[in-house]
């Protein structure tokens, strides 16, 4: 199909959809010189009307706060969904499939959820359906894995991929402050929402993790049915402590291939070595490890948010359909989305995985504690790698801190279990998956 100019239609106009029509129409001769599309930025829809913003300058009744103007519309060519959510959104992108349109889009709650529906959906009508910026703002990892990765078979991804999480555990490990004061800041800074549930606890990092397993391993494997624990039980003490012991806390996805050929998926705070590339991923920074069987472990780093990195992650996206629709064709999709390709045995447990691990108790200062816990440990096939005491403060209890070698998780949660049941111990354990194999 030969079509000189190749029309854009925008659903959502805040922070990213006015990065995007700032790079639209503030670099489209540049866009045209670099890649050979010529864009039109048509319309854009606006839940309220009329609105202004700084840096651009639109086209004549270029706003409109009715969808139908955009995903109906037959001058449109591609329709860019940046409204968020997910039964709406769901809707709008459907339609717009149906009218034979390639869609764009940064929403991976609607991916994790709707993502096999969709994907079918475009298969069956021949449009893309395009989505680099729903995983980590700027950072290009879904067109690597679809692209540069295919000659490779996936070891692992490990990844930093929410930005509110990775800002807080920043800066409480350089200023020592608490969770609940890092978060108050996060949210006054817009690195937070007013409820920052999807992100501290976990849930937006699990939903990329999604995405990026559907194109590692062709798995689709939903949210529900693998490990995810966010930040809010992260203390201070944890920080210090872990400092202490050379490590720094992250928040992880992390995905593996077993060597039975199962996925492992987790989300979870995670131990890496205060010296790995990983650890040194500050601020609102995102980034991910790639382990490839042929290329080896890379990195991915750069901004996991903001206007102008995910918008350019979205033009990128936008320029691929338009080089579709020149050449007649659609994106390639992973099987996963294609297939009933998810299997009983494709996911490995939490209870299977195995890994070193952190573990804080609090107990009663006296002799013979250390032994009763190293002994039920030891029990269980746990061995301890280290051990620090902290002196008592004007209390009968101390902090009692332990490394463990690797360890199977049904292993660790059955010794728990039974340590629980000691006198001695007062309360719960914190326990902190560590992660050596990411430090590189």
């Amino acid at each position: 199909m030969d079509k000189s100019c190749i029309n854009v239609g925008i659903l959502g106009w805040g922070t990213v959809g006015t990065g995007v029509s700032k790079i639209l129409v503030n670099q489209n001769s540049l866009i045209s010189k670099n890649s050979y599309v010529q864009l039109s930025l048509k319309k854009i829809v606006k839940r309220t009307l009329p609105a202004t913003r700084v840096g651009i300058e639109l086209p004549t009744d270029c706003l409109t706060d009715d969808p139908s103007d955009v995903v109906d519309n037959p001058e449109i060519d591609i329709v860019v969904e940046l409204i968020g959510g997910v039964s709406g959104a769901y809707s709008l992108i459907s339609r717009a499939i149906q009218n034979g349109k390639h869609v764009v889009t940064a929403n991976k709650a609607l991916l994790a959820e709707h993502g096999s529906e969709l994907f079918q959906l475009a298969q069956k009508h021949k449009v893309s359906l395009n989505f680099e910026a729903s995983t980590a703002g700027g950072i290009p990892i879904i067109k690597t894995l679809q692209e540069s990765f295919t000659a490779n078979q996936i070891q692992s991804i490990y990844g930093i991929v929410n930005g509110t999480c990775n800002y807080m555990l920043t800066e409480m490990h350089e200023r020592g402050v608490d969770f609940a004061d890092i978060l108050s800041d996060a949210q006054e800074k817009g690195y937070a929402e007013a409820d920052p549930t999807l992100d501290v606890e976990g849930i937006d990092a699990a939903q990329k993790l999604t995405l990026l397993i559907a194109l590692a391993y062709g798995v689709n494997i939903p949210v529900n049915q693998f490990h995810v624990e966010g930040i809010t039980d992260i203390s201070q003490k944890e920080i210090q402590y872990a400092r202490e012991l050379g490590y720094v806390i992250k928040l992880l996805a992390i995905a593996k291939l077993t060597d039975d050929n199962r996925v492992e998926a987790r989300v979870h705070p995670t131990l890496l070595p205060e010296r790995s590339l990983l650890a040194n991923v500050g601020g609102a920074y995102n980034a991910v490890c790639v382990v490839g069987s042929a290329v080896g472990p890379t990195l991915f780093y750069g901004q996991g948010a903001g206007e102008m990195p995910t918008a350019s992650a979205v033009v990128a996206d936008i320029i691929d359909a338009a080089k579709s629709i020149q050449r007649g064709v659609s994106s390639p999709i992973s099987h996963a989305w294609l297939e009933n390709s998810q299997t009983a045995n494709s996911i490995c447990p939490i209870d299977d995985i195995e890994t070193r691990y952190y573990l804080r108790f609090v107990v009663i200062d006296r002799p013979g504690v250390l032994a009763s816990i190293g002994s039920i440990l030891g029990n269980c096939n746990i061995s301890i790698s280290s051990v620090i005491q902290k002196e008592p403060h004007c209390t009968e209890t101390v902090s009692l801190m332990m490394l463990t070698h690797k360890a199977k998780e049904k292993d660790m949660k059955s010794a728990l279990e039974q340590i629980y049941t000691l006198e001695v111990v007062k309360g719960d354990a914190k326990l902190i998956r560590i992660e050596e194999e990411a430090a590189f």
